[in-house]
């Protein structure tokens, strides 16, 4: 008989993850406590501890993007610009010699 893959949401890895971090209790007693494997539990564990510097660059992040592409965009325009003024100058040059 074939076992169906469990699913579980992400308050339920969060809350086994903070139990992880606090170390009060062993993986394997958190494993059999929340009825998952040991090894989910340092998945989740590891994740919550990579994934924690995002929580907080979040909006300071969003509005640096936002600042750098609409700066990037501002250049690109004026690079256009110079390139089209370069092309008009090169015309007139050509007609002058």
């Amino acid at each position: 008989m074939v076992q169906k893959r469990k699913r579980h949401e992400a308050g339920f890895k969060a809350k086994v993850a903070l139990e992880a971090m606090r170390e009060r209790k062993t993986v394997n007693e958190l494993a059999s406590h929340f009825s998952i494997h040991p090894t989910q539990v340092n998945d989740w564990k590891r994740q919550l501890q990579v994934g924690a510097t995002e929580l907080f660059e979040g909006k300071t992040s969003a509005r640096r993007n936002s600042r750098d592409e609409s700066r990037e965009t501002e250049l690109y325009e004026q690079i256009g610009r110079l390139k089209m003024e370069m092309e008009w100058l090169k015309k007139k040059l050509a007609h002058l010699d």
